[in-house]
């Protein structure tokens, strides 16, 4: 099978205002803000993904009927004129565009039914992932998912029409393979191999608790193994490209990620950050030459102590040094990675990073990073907050953020009595920098997914195959997932500068931080636009760019 040039993401169209405005309806019309939080709602219950049976509907019917409404939608956006609005209204007016945006080109680009068969595998993965029993209604709610699964893989035999060749090849692993890295799986001590093994556990579980159910996961677990049969025979004219191409690449990051960024920086950035995050390193280890190592901990209970002693170390840190505002409703958080015994004491990358010491991904992911982040966005309203803004997750502002703080604390001085510590700290700064080629590169076909995952084993210390062949794959069926942490950290590094420069000696990093949080989880060039007035990074998104690839 040759693959046809995927869709090309179409703009939305720019139409007289106040004709749209009367020939669809809009309320207040032209101007009126009201009408954008409207649209915004009706357009949110509209994006949810369709479902059939618990599983993604994706029958063409579907897809068409998609398509044909986003049109609609983009319509009667274009009837809204937002000139003269306050920027938190303005902002807005971008949030609800880059949303429009982001499915635009997932219909006509990305295309996952007819390109990916992983969307088929990782659908019917997810229901085999149970605790049991289950109650009455999850009983319910199982049993019609089981019985739509071998429908919903007939359909993707006919639905793949464009199969990419390395999307193709990282199906047919996860179908059998297990990698050691977490899916969002249920424990258990060994873990099944990919999705097949998968429904042999949930076949003997429900034999175990709820035997009523056994034969429709039979006949699941049936239908996956023959579109593994399906998948291997036809595996090689799945031929078509798995990466979206570098015109597309570019108009995703600049229509919906928002960023002022093309393919070009995107490398050449990321490769600076390489280069300058090695160099750190291997300055930090000179320094610390003839200190004893830093181990991983020997077992459980001293890994829990050293979490206990890293989640005290930061937020004391934070308070005592004025990094930001850590509010009285602020609780425990946990780890990001739990303790696990691996067959011949194997560690993946994570697990080397933060059995020797948990405090890199503990800034990251826990606090003040994710975690944090994640409390304070459900419990604070923040300044301009409005119903489009409080629905908007955007990742370069969520990973950026929490990339960002990795520096800012050891620059600040969090690990100054910890030496080895910062060496960690560094081989996490590398990690996210070999992101930025290993994505770009595998969008425009110049990387494997192999080449890729063996370019950020051989550049990062302690790095493995099978976290670095999950992190391709998501930034492969995602762009612009892998470069957000750089790049939304040099977002978030540019404004630092920007307001330090504007505020002089009434600057203090600890309002900024506060201000910044505040913001939501909306693209770092719209906060940059709202904190400074600064809107040359924004300013073109009003008008709309030719379609991507013209």
């Amino acid at each position: 099978m040759t693959g046809r040039t995927p869709g090309r993401a179409r703009p939305i169209r720019l139409l007289p205002a106040a004709l749209l405005a009367a020939a669809c309806g809009v309320a207040g019309g032209a101007g009126d803000h009201g009408a954008l939080v409207a649209l915004h709602d009706e357009f949110v219950a509209f994006d949810r993904p369709a479902m059939e049976n618990g599983l993604p509907d994706v029958r063409p019917e579907t897809i068409q009927a998609q398509q044909a409404a986003l049109d609609g939608f983009a319509d009667r956006l274009e009837a809204i004129d937002p000139t003269g609005w306050p920027v938190s209204q303005q902002v807005d007016y971008l949030l609800v565009r880059s949303r429009m945006n982001r499915l635009d080109f997932d219909l006509r680009v990305r295309r996952p039914w007819a390109r990916d068969p992983g969307t088929y595998v990782d659908a019917v993965q997810r229901l085999a992932f149970q605790e049991l029993p289950l109650d009455d209604a999850a009983l319910v709610t199982l049993s019609g998912q089981l019985r739509g699964v071998p429908a919903f893989l007939a359909l993707a035999e006919t639905n793949l029409t464009d199969a990419g060749d390395e999307l193709a090849m990282l199906a047919l692993r996860n179908l059998v393979t297990a990698d050691g890295v977490g899916h969002g799986h249920p424990y258990r001590e060994v873990p099944p191999a990919g999705t097949i093994a998968w429904y042999d556990d949930l076949v003997g579980q429900l034999e175990t608790h709820h035997p009523e159910l056994a034969p429709a996961a039979e006949e699941a677990q049936a239908a996956v193994q023959r579109f593994h049969a399906w998948l291997t025979e036809n595996r090689s004219r799945m031929d078509a490209a798995s990466g979206v191409g570098r015109e597309h690449y570019d108009w995703y990051l600049r229509n919906v990620a928002l960023m002022p960024f093309d393919w070009d920086d995107v490398n050449r950035m990321g490769d600076r950050e390489l280069h300058r995050s090695w160099a750190f390193l291997e300055l930090e280890r000179n320094r610390n030459r003839g200190l004893p190592p830093l181990d991983p901990a020997p077992s459980a209970e001293d890994y829990a102590r050293r979490i206990a002693e890293a989640d005290e170390h930061v937020r004391r840190f934070l308070v005592d040094r004025d990094i930001l505002t850590v509010p009285a409703y602020v609780g425990e958080f946990g780890t990001n990675v739990p303790w696990i015994v691996r067959e011949g004491g194997r560690r993946n990358f994570w697990e080397e990073i933060q059995y020797r010491d948990p405090r890199p991904d503990h800034v990251h992911a826990v606090i003040p990073g994710h975690r944090f982040d994640g409390l304070l966005r459900s419990r604070e309203a923040g300044p301009n907050r409005s119903p489009i803004r409080s629905a908007y997750r955007d990742r370069g502002r969520s990973e950026g953020w929490a990339f960002y703080l990795e520096e800012m604390m050891l620059q600040a001085g969090f690990l100054e009595e910890l030496p080895r510590t910062r060496e960690l700290f560094y081989i996490f700064q590398i990690a996210r920098a070999v992101r930025n080629r290993a994505e770009a590169l595998m969008h425009t076909g110049e990387f494997t997914v192999q080449q890729a995952v063996d370019y950020m084993v051989e550049n990062t210390p302690f790095m493995d195959e099978d976290v670095a062949r999950v992190d391709a794959e998501i930034y492969l069926k995602t762009p612009g997932s892998g470069i957000a942490y750089q790049m939304g950290k040099l977002q978030v590094e540019e404004l630092l500068m920007d307001r330090a420069l504007q505020l002089g000696d009434a600057f203090e990093l600890k309002a900024f931080h506060d201000e910044f949080l505040a913001a939501g989880w909306i693209p770092i060039s719209l906060i940059r636009w709202e904190m400074t007035g600064y809107d040359n990074q924004v300013r073109d998104l009003f008008q709309r760019p030719p379609t991507a690839g013209q």
